[in-house]
């Protein structure tokens, strides 16, 4: 229970209590600003701390932004000492590379800051690399995002609106319809996208008729981008056929996606495949030339870290473009979420430790970050590259720096307002039915959106 006098710093303070796993221990905090000093004073456990922090803030935006980032800072100084230091300290956004940015374009170095927010070393330090990496690419660009949400089966880490295709099979020949539409229905919006993405759920449990329909309508109005990514899934569902089809209309990146080389961990978490069919998709992905991403999450199913070496020694063997390893996350909506009590969080700090010795030993360098709420030891996702093969939209949508044009249902666009430093968002209705019934209006609501 948390008692503020402050209710906009709420969301903040509770953010950094959840990551303690505290939000239900009675807090009394009063907050003040006078002068260029922030004032935090805080009541917990019978006893009063109280802390001072100096900034002169220009404008009310930079004023609020300070107010949350000191309240944050002055409960990670309590609780830390009870609870342990986290490897991020106080800050809980989705993207510390961003404030690094924010920090580098005011023309200060970030490390004081990251440092005063207690981040440990070692992520200050990936950081300065995942900036290093991204280099000239930081210079923004719109993307093109386009959401297919059908899956073979729903694996129980998920919490995302994907259902069995047994399940919803029958409006898929609608969905198809429908994103088809809206695709055509954005044409002047997309005419300057430097990428697109076709992600899922899992777009290669689609059939190669309604694959085609969607990457026809693509080309149409986006003809020769760049950068043109399916996230193809799960192995069970490639084929030569649908890898051929994807090349023949200009793809040019496929992820494949196992999450984990050990076949107990996958019948654990309800896939459909064994590592054997990883290994056969991506030699037929990369017999077309693809440059292929490959996904891996730390902490699945009881796995220890012996086993996520196992998984990080094969994927690494396979030499993709990218290696993406994510940390798990128990997320509500999610069949894990109901089962799970308890995480094994030193074991998974110590796979994300070894995913980062051992990719950059492989010619890896880390390429963009983000991190989630309720995720494990509020650790990290990191994508890895070999040198210049980044995923430009994954750099483009995690720092924010474009406009998003988003289709399918539960799709997000984003248009970003570099000069305000303001971001506007837009989000189609997740569930199917509703989403194929109001597709017209959304597609109204996104032209003025965009307009």
């Amino acid at each position: 229970m948390l008692n503020t006098n402050s209710e906009y710093l709420r969301p903040e303070i509770m953010d950094m209590l959840r990551a303690f796993n505290c939000e239900e221990e009675e807090f009394t905090h009063y907050f003040s600003y006078s002068g260029g000093k922030f004032l935090n004073v805080i009541e917990y456990d019978g006893n009063f701390y109280d802390f001072e922090d100096d900034f002169n803030p220009v404008d009310d935006v930079e004023y609020r932004r300070y107010a949350k980032r000191f309240a944050k800072l002055a409960f990670y100084r309590v609780l830390s000492p009870k609870f342990g230091n986290l490897p991020w300290g106080a800050l809980t956004g989705i993207r510390p590379t961003k404030l690094a940015y924010a920090e580098l374009s005011a023309g200060r170095d970030f490390k004081p800051l990251f440092a005063k927010m207690c981040v440990a070393e070692e992520n200050t330090a990936l950081v300065q690399r995942i900036i290093q990496t991204q280099g000239s690419l930081h210079s923004g660009g719109k993307s093109l995002y386009v959401g297919i949400p059908f899956c073979p089966s729903k694996c129980d880490y998920c919490s995302f609106i994907t259902a069995p295709i047994s399940k919803t099979g029958q409006y898929v020949e609608d969905y198809v319809s429908a994103l088809v539409k809206e695709l055509y229905s954005v044409a002047l919006i997309v005419a300057d996208v430097r990428s697109v993405y076709v992600g899922g759920g899992t777009p290669f449990v689609l059939s190669q008729e309604q694959l085609a329909r969607i990457y026809a309508a693509i080309n149409a109005i986006c003809p020769g981008v760049a950068e043109y990514t399916v996230e193809a899934g799960r192995p069970d569902v490639f084929t030569q056929e649908k890898l051929k089809l994807s090349r023949e209309f200009g793809v040019n990146r496929i992820c494949v996606n196992p999450q984990s080389f050990n076949d107990k961990t996958l019948r654990a978490i309800g896939r459909l495949h064994t590592a054997e069919q990883t290994f056969a998709a991506y030699a037929m992905a990369k017999d077309f030339g693809f440059d292929i991403n490959v996904d891996l999450i730390a902490g699945l199913a009881d796995e220890n870290c012996a086993d996520f070496k196992s998984s990080l020694d094969a994927a690494i063997s396979l030499n993709p473009a990218n290696i993406t390893v994510h940390t798990l996350s128990l997320k509500s909506g999610a069949k894990l979420k109901e089962s799970v009590k308890r995480l094994h969080i030193d074991q998974i700090s110590q796979m994300i430790a070894l995913s980062r010795t051992q990719l950059t030993a492989a010619g890896y360098f880390p390429y963009y970050l983000y991190r989630q709420k309720y995720q494990a030891g509020g650790l990290e996702n990191v994508g890895w590259c070999k040198p210049g093969k980044p995923c430009v939209y994954n750099i483009d949508v995690m720092e924010e720096l474009g406009d998003n044009i988003a289709v399918g249902s539960g799709a997000i666009s984003k248009r970003v307002f570099g000069q305000e430093n303001r971001i506007e968002r837009y989000a189609a209705p997740k569930d199917i039915p509703t989403y194929l019934a109001k597709v017209d209006q959304i597609i109204s609501n996104r032209i003025q959106f965009f307009k």
